[in-house]
């Protein structure tokens, strides 16, 4: 028996417990409305246009605070909130825009409205690009002076200071005003690989052993790769690969165009790399990157151990690349949406009454988009741009146990903007995705401790187990292997060198057989899945996945042994939304990010949860 047990049946008792003592909740088993309602945001399209172009009147107004920062503390106070107030119109503004957009992609003024909404965050950051470098021109002295004589500028006090601290990376007006600009052709390479891979492409279609004919694109992908037939895993990572693999000098210009733009900006900053320019928009030390990828190494022989247990559950002779996704066991069990609730909110009961009473509320509200449909956006995202409203959920139930985890995953979003915005401003609330993670990842792992301990069979236990090494095997490890292949891919032009179709497959071919050891054989044909990973399009996005989910995994041990004072520690987290630096905000928590000791408490949590699987195995 875990060390967790104890608590985990406490949890599930408290959740078993008679109506009479039941949280509200429990019995309101159908109050999920299935849709959002965007009229919280806008009440027609028509007003979302009228209020966009007052945006567009309202930014020449900030021009007339040029040259009068210095001015007086209420000088700047009055400059600041200004803009500060565009900011939270325009952050709005884009929220109906991209939501619209995904709920049905096949309505043109859904995605004209987007283009419409990017466009003008464009033109706010021209239009305030000359902010920055006048406030280094008044000097750290009079600012602080200035902050510290008007209560009125405390809630600028973080963003201030985080102006001064790049000072020497930031550049002159004229220089800023020309970054500022190019930020759209710079960032269109993505937009080319994306119109590549979804039209351009023609994507194959197999005839599986069933005789169902699929079209290998990414949705046809993503489903037929789990297919229990061996012989049809191959045929589709084979030729979902190779297809890749013909367009694989074309993807890789791009790519590398995408890794020269990012050396570009951080010479442009004068920073020494591309990742440290990366990490410095949030002071992350580059420590962490170079710590995590480091420990994710040492800890691989517990990977390379996963997969002989995958390989053993599976009852294979062998384990290849294309036998990772596949289900190794199943329970005869589906999920509704209100059940997906219902088990979210006993699962997190751990994180206390507010919390769990600010989700039930949440999730018995018209916040989010739950069913997938025709023309509707694929996958699941939580939008927290509308501070004033709430934040919006896009997701594609498909009452399976991985929309249950994904309802978790995505309402722990939530539920950090729900707090945040409680707690701070409009101008601190903003968190960044070095902190977004962990709210989420955490509602997934406390979920899985509350199904452990709820189940009824041995088979159902080892389900759970199954699913919890999926995650920390796919949020940890295999992010750790796509930020080690960023790094290299930066470090070589950085160092001179170039980067070619060919090239890009010998190095990730590289990696993928070192993260996976002699425990899974690598065909040459699986080299070429870096095309297929749009995260490298992101300038050192991926490695956060990882750092967060060893936080998270740090803070669910910490809260399930600790009690309350554990569970304060981390729902302060969650209300420091952006008001410090991610790794200060977490060192407030008792957790060193700089420092080897969360991975190797993730790594530890993956082998103790090896463990209790060959012991069911046994």
């Amino acid at each position: 028996m875990s060390e967790l047990s104890r608590r985990d049946i406490l949890v599930a008792s408290a959740v078993l417990t008679a109506a009479a003592s039941a949280p509200a909740w429990a019995a309101d088993a159908t109050a999920v409305p299935k849709t959002w309602n965007l009229t919280e945001l806008y009440p027609t399209p028509e007003a979302w246009a009228a209020e966009r172009q007052s945006i567009l009147d309202a930014l020449p107004s900030v021009a007339k605070y040029k040259g009068h920062l210095g001015d007086n503390a209420g000088a700047l106070r009055e400059a600041l909130q200004a803009m500060s107030d565009l900011g939270r119109r325009a952050a709005r503004l884009d929220a109906y825009a991209s939501l619209k957009a995904d709920e049905d992609t096949q309505v043109s003024v859904n995605q004209e409205r987007r283009q419409q909404s990017t466009a003008l965050g464009s033109q706010l950051d021209e239009a305030t690009s000359w902010v920055e470098p006048e406030l280094l021109n008044v000097g750290k002295d009079k600012i602080e002076g200035f902050v510290a004589s008007d209560p009125g500028l405390g809630k600028f006090r973080f963003g201030l200071e985080n102006v001064l601290r790049r000072a020497p990376h930031t550049l002159n007006e004229d220089a800023e005003r020309v970054l500022a600009a190019a930020g759209n052709p710079l960032g269109g390479v993505e937009q080319i690989r994306t119109q590549l891979v979804n039209s351009d492409i023609p994507w194959p279609e197999v005839t599986l052993s069933t005789g169902e004919k699929v079209r290998l694109d990414a949705q046809g992908y993503g489903k037929a790769r789990q297919s229990p037939v061996r012989a049809d895993r191959k045929l589709v990572m084979d030729t979902f690969f190779a297809t890749y693999g013909e367009y694989r000098t074309s993807l890789a210009q791009a790519l590398a165009t995408k890794v020269n733009s990012d050396i570009f900006t951080a010479k442009a900053r004068r920073y020494g790399s591309a990742v440290e320019s990366a990490l410095s928009q949030n002071n992350v030390p580059v420590g962490v990157y170079q710590t995590l990828i480091a420990e994710t190494n040492a800890g691989l022989p517990v990977l390379h151990r996963y997969f002989n247990v995958r390989q053993k559950l599976l009852g294979l002779p062998d384990m290849h690349y294309y036998d990772i996704y596949p289900a190794a066991t199943k329970i005869d069990r589906t999920f509704t949406l209100d059940e997906a609730r219902s088990l979210t909110l006993a699962g997190v009961q751990p994180l206390g009454k507010e919390y769990v009473d600010t989700l039930a509320k949440a999730t018995a509200s018209p916040w989010a988009d739950y069913y997938p449909r025709k023309g509707k956006a694929s996958g699941a995202y939580m939008n927290p741009a509308a501070y004033d409203v709430h934040p919006f959920l896009l997701l594609n139930h498909t009452d399976d146990f991985n929309s249950v985890s994904t309802f978790a995953h995505e309402w722990g979003h939530a539920m950090h903007s729900v707090f945040a915005n409680k707690a701070q401003p409009f101008e601190t609330a903003d968190y960044p995705i070095f902190l977004a993670e962990i709210a989420s990842t955490m509602n997934e792992q406390l979920l899985s401790r509350y199904m452990q301990s709820t189940a009824k069979t041995k088979a159902e236990k080892l389900f759970y187990l199954d699913q919890l090494m999926e995650l920390l095997r796919g949020t940890f490890f295999r992010q750790a292997m796509f930020a080690e292949f960023e790094l290299q891919m930066h470090d070589t032009v950085e160092k001179g060198g170039a980067l070619s179709g060919d090239g890009l497959n010998e190095m990730y071919l590289a990696l993928l057989k070192k993260y996976h050891g002699d425990a899974v054989i690598i065909d040459p044909v699986d080299a070429a899945e870096w095309a297929y990973i749009p995260h490298f399009y992101y300038n050192f996005y991926v490695y956060q996945y990882a750092t967060s989910i060893a936080a998270s995994a740090y803070f669910s041990e910490q809260v399930l042994a600790g009690g309350p004072k554990a569970r304060d520690n981390y729902l302060n987290v969650l209300r420091a939304g952006g008001s410090d630096y991610p790794t200060a905000t977490l060192m407030k928590a008792g957790l060193d990010m700089t420092s080897p000791a969360p991975y190797r408490a993730l790594v530890s949590k993956f082998s103790r949860t090896i463990d209790e699987v060959e012991k069911l195995m046994a």
